[in-house]
């Protein structure tokens, strides 16, 4: 019998993989605008595994039980009022915008129609959801930086969600693409493109040349590789120090009134667009999911403990049903 009710992965207190646990919630209702999704699967990002264990406490406040997962693949369950431009059975992608937080880790979630956007054709929803993230990537590079073809680019973290789809779009743009990448990544990251593959751990930023573009994943050091930068060169980051985020944000803040070459933070916030560029990309064969390991549901424990291990190769993704 439908009591209402789903399973969701949950935390009742700060602290490291080991307080996340699958309990029941009620299953949520679409709003006016908004879809409930059947999610099949959902990718394990960095900012969550930061929220989860207490380093950003003063914007996720005390309030428990708090929920993980920021994005989804799916299939459209019920309509909210006002939805015309999907149907009950497609098949979507999307990211919970900045104000709904997390909460994809579970059997439904709900969002707004025009924060998702049709998977592809005949590409498998498990695979899929390495992709949402994609999204980053592609306003990053498209329009933060507005790589041009022939352009240097280097890709900080480029074995992970983002760094390995800037990879992929970088040398699909037409750009020549160095990826940052520990040793044992190297030939991963050669193979989605990269011109050139360095060991970050074995050079220093200033024996890497200069560069049109830099993209930074990690957020750490950024002073070093802004002196990277030629003449009109861009560099966006999508993370700040967390472990300095004052001092980080300040350096990010005064980058964009001091000196050479600003440094753009932003975080992704996909909209319907952003998602038909995706799958656009996706279509055309610029982009390809990267999944590194695919857990179950109640594993997910698991893959936020693997993921902050390092190491990964694309996205760890979690399989619902």
């Amino acid at each position: 019998m439908d009591d209402g009710m789903m399973k969701a992965v949950l935390y009742d207190r700060y602290g490291g993989p080991d307080v996340l646990y699958l309990g029941r919630v009620p299953r949520p209702a679409p709003a006016v605008g908004e879809v409930l999704v059947k999610v099949h699967a959902f990718s394990v990002n960095g900012g969550e595994l930061a929220a989860r264990a207490g380093r950003l406490r003063l914007v996720t406040g005390r309030r428990f039980p708090k929920r993980v997962g920021l994005d989804f693949t799916g299939e459209v369950a019920v309509l909210g009022a006002g939805v015309t431009r999907l149907a009950v059975g497609d098949r979507v992608w999307g990211v919970l915008g900045r104000t709904a937080g997390f909460g994809s880790a579970a059997q439904y979630v709900t969002v707004p129609a025009e924060r998702t956007g049709r998977v592809p054709d005949g590409l498998d929803l498990v695979d899929a959801a390495a992709l949402p993230v994609a999204t980053t990537a592609i306003t990053a590079l498209r329009d933060k930086a507005a790589l041009r073809p022939g352009e240097r680019l280097v890709v900080r973290g480029a074995a992970g969600g983002v760094g390995n789809a800037a990879v992929q779009l970088g040398h699909a743009y037409g750009a020549e693409v160095t990826a940052l990448a520990r040793a044992a990544n190297l030939d991963f990251v050669r193979g989605l493109g990269a011109h050139e593959a360095v060991d970050h751990r074995s050079v220093r930023p200033a024996e890497l040349g200069g560069f049109d573009v830099v993209l930074d994943t990690a957020g750490s050091g950024l002073e070093a590789f802004r002196r990277l930068l030629n003449p009109g060169g861009r560099m966006v980051t999508i993370a700040f120090d967390l472990k300095r985020p004052a001092a980080s944000l300040g350096y990010l803040a005064a980058s964009a009134v001091h000196g050479h070459g600003r440094v753009r933070l932003f975080s992704g916030n996909p909209t319907r667009a952003d998602f038909d560029d995706l799958a656009r990309h996706v279509v055309e064969g610029k982009l390809r999911p990267a999944v590194d390991t695919v857990f179950p549901l109640e594993k997910t424990a698991e893959a936020h403990r693997a993921l902050e291990a390092g190491g990964v190769r694309g996205k760890y993704v979690v399989r619902v049903v």
